[in-house]
């Protein structure tokens, strides 16, 4: 389906006209007036407002009682106002309620100086109080989780760490327990809460009630600084913040909102993997072996000792580059690999070599989708991929898209996996067999279809000026060859060398064909080992069954198992492949190919952030290569 186009009403707000989307919420819109009306329980990134806190109330001209902001959209010629009497006294007696139990403890708060409720007790409070009862206690703080404490007299009940646990992450852990002035936040099992993106809860808490148990009593927002980057521990590259105290030492890392990519989320390896940055086992000097002990030298000396190495092997050198190595990184490393060194012998999968042609392919811009695509899209396919441990972002997206807009979904694959209850159709296959499982889905999608349905109706054209002329060709491509074979026959030998069903195969296609635009989410397991290529040539016959090429908003979204795979393979970090995916010159051997030869036909071999041992499989013929090696 493609993208709406905005359309915009025309409002007043406060004695000023403000022009903003319709269907935003009032909250929304006056911020185009540069009014700002202020909340607690309203985030955008939860989905339907709740109006739990009411401290958003406003008057509407025409209604006669008070209206939140936050579940209120605007429309055209309505009339608001924030500042009248009325309103304030509801604002100012919110804030008073909220802090009859709340300790007062600014002081010792991690959260004092980024606090929401402190900015609006200042801006939107009366300045005093009259409580003079005893405030309501708790013992705090708790253990929430290993990662995250709870101090629960500061919690004022928002819903926000509730609605995240429920409606956004789905794994239904966290509720409101007790009632009236004893409710509290809790796991409703009463164990920890751990959960894959249980981090969030800090982000969103808009008080100091959760808080990281890693920066607890850390710093100060006056005593850090903020800089923007990428994580670098997946391939879902996710933007974030790093807090930095002393221009040295990373204290945090939270989430930085990009609805292109992340929509504003993080998962916790992200959030709380920046430990490892000052991890007393790293290797803060270079080294070299010396007696059959590595011992720390100057820099001079170990490049001296590794250049002297790598100029006696010559041509018999071989290259790893590890997945979270940058595109400069890999193209010196392939550089020196071809020019210096005399050597094709480069690699970046773990996985065997993907074909050059293959590769071209891939990389072509109308096979392409962009991940806010899956917003839009009518159907996904996740294809061998485990998108909460591979791109655990990209679980996030897919939830959000068959939550609040009815997306469909197709899960293939040999593993049950954490999509399987959400999916709308499983395909599930013998392990290696989701290559005929693509290979039915392409010759399904080519069955005549019921006259009653009119797919290519809900498929916007892509714009012509960016589609090749012919489009990915059949033959080359993958398209399956059906002369002389009949598609029903076809489809019922594929399902049995994909160890599922016809009836599985056809229900999925189905769904996928009468659907809008189709997303496809791929994993590098479906090219893994010897039967890569013709996995990536079944993922192409898919997409062209699908009409990809031609369909604005539809795509492939490769999950690679290495952060910056897809770079490395475009600055030729792999075998047959130089810089601009062009040939290589000479024939490489792939990284399972480097594990025998090593002590034989190479004797050297350069690891740039690469760990064989870990990431690559038979551990056995690496460790023996490691110590055959120079």
């Amino acid at each position: 389906m493609p993208r709406p186009t905005p359309t915009f009403v025309t409002f007043e707000i406060d004695g000023r006209e403000v022009t903003a989307p319709e269907g935003s919420m009032l909250v929304d819109g006056a911020k185009y007036g540069d009014v700002e009306i202020p909340v607690f329980c309203y985030e955008p990134k939860l989905g339907q407002p709740v109006g739990a806190c009411r401290m958003c109330l406003v008057e509407i001209e025409g209604i006669p009682k008070l209206q939140t902001a936050c579940s209120t959209p605007v429309k055209d010629g309505m009339v608001v106002i924030t500042g009248s009497q009325r309103v304030k006294q509801a604002q100012n007696a919110i804030v008073e309620f909220l802090l009859v139990n709340h300790p007062l403890d600014c002081p010792v708060c991690d959260k004092g100086g980024e606090c929401p409720l402190q900015d609006i007790a200042f801006g939107w409070g009366a300045g005093r109080s009259r409580f003079i009862e005893p405030k309501r206690h708790f013992e705090k703080p708790l253990e929430l989780s290993p990662l995250i404490a709870i101090d629960r007299e500061r919690c004022i009940l928002c819903f926000r760490c509730v609605r995240f646990s429920q409606e956004i992450a789905e794994d239904y852990q966290l509720t409101f327990l007790e009632r009236a002035d004893s409710t509290y936040v809790g796991t409703h099992h009463g164990h920890p809460y751990v959960a894959p993106f249980s981090g969030n809860i800090v982000d969103l808490c808009p008080v100091g009630a959760l808080t990281s148990s890693a920066y607890r009593f850390r710093a100060r927002p006056w005593d850090i600084e903020n800089a923007g980057s990428i994580c670098t521990i997946c391939p879902s590259q996710c933007n974030v913040t790093f807090s930095v105290r002393d221009d040295m030492k990373v204290l945090r890392v939270f989430a930085r909102d990009n609805a292109e990519v992340d929509d504003g989320w993080l998962c916790d390896r992200g959030r709380f993997g920046y430990q490892a940055v000052h991890s007393p086992e790293r290797i803060t000097s270079p080294k070299v072996k010396e007696g059959g002990t590595l011992r720390d030298v100057s820099w001079d000396r170990a490049l001296a000792a590794a250049a002297e190495g790598l100029r006696k092997a010559g041509p018999a050198t071989a290259a790893l580059a590890g997945g979270e190595t940058s595109n400069e990184e890999g193209f010196l490393l392939q550089r020196l690999m071809r020019e210096g060194l005399g050597s094709p012998h480069v690699d970046s999968r773990a996985s065997g070599a993907i074909e050059p042609e293959h590769a071209r392919v891939l990389a072509r811009p109308e096979l392409a989708a962009m991940v806010s695509d899956m917003d839009h899209a009518g159907a996904l396919v996740v294809v061998e991929s485990e998108l909460q441990d591979e791109s655990p972002i990209l679980d996030l997206r897919v939830r959000k898209a068959i939550r609040r807009l009815g997306v469909k979904v197709v899960v293939v694959g040999g593993r049950p996996g954490a999509l399987d209850p959400p999916a709308d159709a499983i395909v599930r296959t013998i392990p290696g067999g989701a290559e005929a499982a693509l290979g039915g889905l392409a010759a399904a999608l080519g069955e005549v279809e019921p006259a009653d349905r009119a797919p290519a109706d809900r498929r916007a054209p892509r714009d012509s000026s960016q589609t090749p002329v012919g489009g990915l060709d059949e033959r080359q491509h993958g398209e399956p060859d059906r002369q002389g074979e009949s598609v029903a026959g076809g489809i019922d030998d594929l399902s049995r060398r994909a160890g599922t069903s016809a009836e599985s195969i056809r229900n999925a296609a189905a769904i996928l064909r009468a659907a809008g635009p189709v997303v496809v989410l791929w994993g590098e397991r479906l090219s893994h080992g010897a039967r890569g290529g013709a996995g990536v040539r079944s993922l192409l016959a898919l997409a062209r069954a699908l009409g990809i090429p031609e369909t604005e908003g539809a795509g492939l979204i490769e999950v690679p198992t290495g952060t910056n795979a897809r770079g490395l393979r475009e600055v030729g970090c792999l075998p047959g492949l130089s810089p601009g995916l062009a040939d290589a010159p000479g024939a490489g051997r792939a990284a399972a190919e480097m594990a025998p030869a090593l002590g034989e036909e190479l004797s050297a071999l350069i690891l740039l952030g690469a760990d064989p041992l870990r990431t690559h499989p038979d551990r056995a013929a690496w460790t023996r290569a490691l110590g055959a090696a120079g």
